[in-house]
């Protein structure tokens, strides 16, 4: 691994995550003048956002905010970005900090253009992660249609092989490098601001609701996927086991949420992604039966509460105020889903032919701990302090929020920043 050091940067920012959070807070800091550095662990920037079918509260496609957000990366010189890179270690004080980045190489340069013959020529195929292990990639590809950089990644797991070098042989533009090795460098900052972001729960820790053991299970991210045109279903949603048209589809609300066993606070969007994605049901299958198992509907502000409302409306869709028991499922895949009426005391026994389960947002930091001096919570938040200075958490890194709160909050913590090194 080779070890590098940068010039001193005066006055520069360091943002951790290149999501929605992590480019705002680097654009609204680049473009009053302030030199920013990215560093972002996937290989392209957009984070969770670019996973989703639509995000409240227009319902947009995220190409809608990212490719804005991509073009004026790339036309602004103050913001440089380092993909597949990892903070290893921050050291010093407000207005002076050393941070040591790790990254891991690409084996693909940017002479890239994307022309696909590496992958054309791959045989091996990999989990796709992008798509939560629903399809296959080759394991020479690139991240999504949306990737920035627009730029293929070369998986380590066939590096060494012949197909690798097939993936070499194929590249007519010399842009496949196999001997690419992991780099660190140091890079001198006045201020980090920590976008790490969230991770869907893992739902197979819950036990009572069936993720892993039945297919016809899934999560809300898993749905957003489904969804979506770039998918693994190129938009249509279909039931995994067998890819029938769902009937009847059950969405289990707090799934491992407010739950002392698992995640004991509220995520804050997960009401909203699910009746948001009931609209996506509804498109396409106007006949379809949705049931949606609640603790609390929690649909915070009027254009929220509004959208509640009007899908109240919709003769099909049903609300039951009452937590989901347990799930069954019967040889044909249907699944069973037993659950209590809070409000008469019933027992329900719910058939459906798939279940959308709300799986809440779990803050990266809570399995991946920052090498830095910050107060994190017990839940794995990073907490910022204000009067300490210096280095701040912005979006879910910080608490759960929407999209449009993320960019808010963001907007705000680069203000935090940028008086940091003002000052210093």
């Amino acid at each position: 691994m080779s070890v590098e050091t940068t010039a001193p940067a005066g006055g520069s920012i360091l943002v951790v995550g290149g999501g929605i959070s992590g480019l705002t807070t680097a654009l609204e800091a680049a473009e009053v003048g302030y030199e920013v550095y990215i560093v972002e662990k996937s290989p392209s920037l957009g984070g969770r956002v670019a996973q989703l079918n639509q995000y409240f509260p227009k319902l947009c496609p995220p190409t809608c905010g990212l490719e804005i957000n991509y073009r004026r990366i790339k036309d602004n010189p103050r913001v440089k970005t380092f993909t597949m890179a990892e903070v290893e270690k921050v050291a010093g004080t407000p207005g002076s900090y050393d941070v040591t980045i790790k990254v891991t190489p690409r084996y693909v340069t940017s002479k890239c253009t994307c022309c696909g013959e590496c992958a054309k020529v791959c045989e091996t195929e990999i989990d796709n992660e992008y798509n939560f292990g629903m399809n296959k990639s080759k394991a020479a590809y690139l991240p999504h249609e949306m990737a920035y950089p627009q730029r293929y990644v070369i998986d380590p797991s066939i590096i060494g092989t012949e197909e690798a070098q097939k993936c070499k042989e194929a590249c007519k533009y010399n842009a496949v490098d196999l001997d690419m090795e992991a780099k660190s460098f140091t890079l001198k900052v006045g201020s980090v601001v920590w976008a790490t972001g969230w991770e869907p729960y893992d739902a197979t820790k819950i036990d009572n609701l069936g993720f892993g053991r039945y297919p016809n299970i899934i999560t809300n991210m898993m749905m957003e996927r489904m969804a979506s045109g770039n998918g693994p279903t190129e938009g249509k949603i279909l039931r995994p086991s067998d890819d029938k048209e769902p009937e009847s589809i059950v969405f289990v609300q707090c799934a491992g949420s407010r739950d002392e066993n698992h995640l004991p606070y509220c995520s804050y969007i997960c009401c909203m992604a699910s009746l948001k994605q009931a609209t996506y049901l509804r498109a396409q299958y106007p006949e379809a039966k949705i049931y949606i198992y609640y603790i609390d509907m929690r649909t915070p502000g009027y254009r929220y509460e509004k959208f509640y409302n009007k899908l109240k409306e919709d003769k099909n869709i049903f609300f039951i105020k009452g937590k989901v028991a347990e799930v069954d499922e019967d040889d044909n895949g249907n699944i069973t889903v037993v659950a209590e009426d809070a409000v008469s005391g019933e027992k329900i026994r719910q058939k459906a032919d798939l279940v959308v389960l709300a799986t809440g947002m779990q803050p990266t930091a809570a399995k991946a701990k920052p090498n830095a001096d910050l107060k994190i919570s017990e839940y794995g938040f990073i907490q910022n302090d204000f009067d300490k200075g210096g280095m701040f958490a912005v979006g879910c890194a910080n608490k759960p929020l929407d999209v449009v709160s993320s960019n808010q909050n963001a907007t705000g913590m680069a203000l935090k920043a940028i008086q940091t090194v003002k000052r210093s």
